[in-house]
């Protein structure tokens, strides 16, 4: 069997931290908006017991792929003897807090239960990609989400439509380097779900990052000219909201090089969910 799955990217419209547990991880609140824009796998799978893994980004080795995690954890769990040959075809740019590698691993998990005729629950699927990344649940749940915990607490919302244009700068924004940082605001007062009103959104890992990589502050006051900027979870993509596609697509013929720019529309379902309920 063979599928051809969209990995969809994720905004963190505001990403609060309120807490840190004694084992390092911090508690959070953020909302994740599903996109409908990311990377592709193609998966395929056979009968040999062997996972292989190609993509077309060369700057991650294959053994510290997520994707190549996420696989073996779902062979090893389901004990399974099957093969696949899964091809990766990446757009998503890496470290810039649009969870395309947690997005990449959650498709491997869900096109596998489906391409292994696994019949895992979401119970099991969700059980496996927690113990790879804390944001890949929210890809396995596939929408858009209110959160919590480490991220793993999900309650789905609905968001109302918007474009968004989302600009990069060319560097890689280490998260690890984020989390451990003295000055991280790690006491942000929590907020009721139904507090989702922007005005009271901010993104309290921004600051920090913006102080070690000042090309993130460049882009977040280039893009505050013409809309309302904000960064993604823990950089350095920085992101605006517009009505249509339209506003947004014309603010993206403006971005300076080598910033890399696209624009894409929030939705409230993964698109990779929709493909999988329709096989």
């Amino acid at each position: 069997m063979k599928l051809s799955l969209p990995a969809p990217a994720k905004l963190n419209l505001f990403l609060h931290i309120t807490g840190q547990k004694e084992n390092g991880y911090h508690n959070l609140q953020t909302l994740f908006q599903m996109l409908d824009f990311g990377d592709r796998l193609e998966i395929e799978s056979n009968d040999t017991g062997k996972i292989e893994l190609s993509t077309n980004e060369k700057s991650i080795p294959n053994k510290e792929n997520l994707i190549l995690q996420a696989a073996q954890a779902v062979q090893s769990y389901a004990a399974c003897d099957h093969g696949v040959k899964i091809l990766l075809k990446k757009k998503l740019p890496i470290g810039a807090g649009l969870g395309g590698g947690s997005s990449d691993a959650a498709t491997a998990i869900l096109g596998l239960n489906a391409v292994w005729n696994l019949a895992l629950t979401n119970t099991e699927l969700l059980s496996i990609g927690s113990k790879i990344g804390a944001d890949i649940p929210v890809f396995i749940s596939g929408r858009t989400s209110w959160a919590e915990g480490i991220g793993e607490k999900l309650t789905p919302i609905d968001t109302p439509s918007k474009w968004f244009l989302i600009v990069t700068p060319d560097i890689f924004v280490s998260t690890s380097k984020i989390f451990s940082h003295p000055s991280l605001t790690r006491n942000t007062h929590p907020i009721k779900i139904r507090a989702t009103e922007e005005n009271c959104w901010k993104n309290d890992c921004q600051q920090v990052v913006e102080d070690l990589y000042p090309e993130v502050k460049k882009v977040r006051k280039w893009l505050a000219n013409f809309a309302p900027a904000r960064m993604t979870g823990t950089g350095g993509s920085i992101f605006s909201s517009f009505s249509t596609e339209d506003d947004a697509k014309a603010i993206l013929k403006k971005i300076p090089k080598p910033w890399l720019g696209f624009v894409a529309k929030g939705v409230n379902r993964s698109p990779a969910l929709k493909i999988l309920s329709s096989e």
